[in-house]
């Protein structure tokens, strides 16, 4: 009997959360709203900065012969697997009060969330850069060249020829940037109307017992990874 009792509020617990977390999108809450655009925005602030300077580093590793390559491309490899929080705890370390950067007052600000963003996005954007130009036909550089093409335009017929795969790492850096939660949680300090994003109010709100608020941004989170699964998967399918 107590296990049929207990299963019965564990199912209405949950059932209520629903009707709640529904009732919340479907009245376009306030404060539900403001979290989601906000995590947007610091997110693609963040994918900006990280694909101007990952997308140029990511061809130029891919298309020159340099010392020290190999040992790059496995650092960034590498970098592809650190922990969201190691990045938080690095950028903390810098822009804290006793930090090197701790005069500009960046902690627990939108700047902190978006640069420790940029920082996680980066290494994706470069090492999925670097596979996409690396599968481009040599010849493309040298018929541009020969057509009396300059380095630069060459440069860019070969980014063309591989547009989609670099898409492609745009996308995947946002999805990581959007879905993180240790670096915002750290840097932001998930603060209520300033740095909250998706993630870390999840996180909050359920702690507090406000499961009807964390599964209305969970259920917005996964629609919006939807999309950028289904936008990444477009672009993989296309052939370089």
């Amino acid at each position: 009997y107590l296990n049929i009792e207990s299963g019965d509020i564990i199912l209405s617990f949950i059932i209520e959360g629903l009707q709640k977390a529904f009732a919340m999108i479907l009245s376009l809450d306030k404060e539900v709203f403001q979290i989601v655009l906000f995590s947007l925005r610091v997110s693609s602030i963040a994918i900006l900065f990280s694909s101007l300077i990952g997308v140029p580093l990511g061809f130029v590793i891919g298309s020159k012969n340099f010392w020290g390559k190999k040992f790059i491309v496995v650092l960034l490899n590498n970098a592809l697997a650190i922990p969201t929080v190691v990045i938080g705890l690095l950028v903390y370390s810098l822009i804290s009060r006793v930090g090197p950067l701790g005069y500009f007052g960046l902690l627990y600000t939108p700047t902190a969330v978006i640069i420790g963003q940029f920082l996680l996005s980066l290494p994706i954007i470069i090492a999925l850069t670097h596979s996409a130009i690396q599968g481009i036909d040599i010849k493309v550089r040298h018929t541009a060249l020969t057509l009396g093409a300059t380095e630069m335009q060459a440069a860019w017929a070969i980014i063309k020829e591989a547009r989609f795969a670099v898409m492609s790492a745009v996308i995947a850096g946002f999805g990581r940037n959007i879905a993180e939660v240790g670096a915002a949680m750290m840097l932001g300090g998930n603060i209520k109307g300033s740095t909250r994003t998706m993630t870390t109010a999840i996180t909050l709100e359920t702690s507090k017992g406000e499961f009807g608020f964390g599964i209305a941004l969970g259920i917005l989170l996964l629609l919006i990874s939807l999309i950028i699964n289904i936008i990444l998967s477009y672009f993989q399918s296309k052939k370089i």
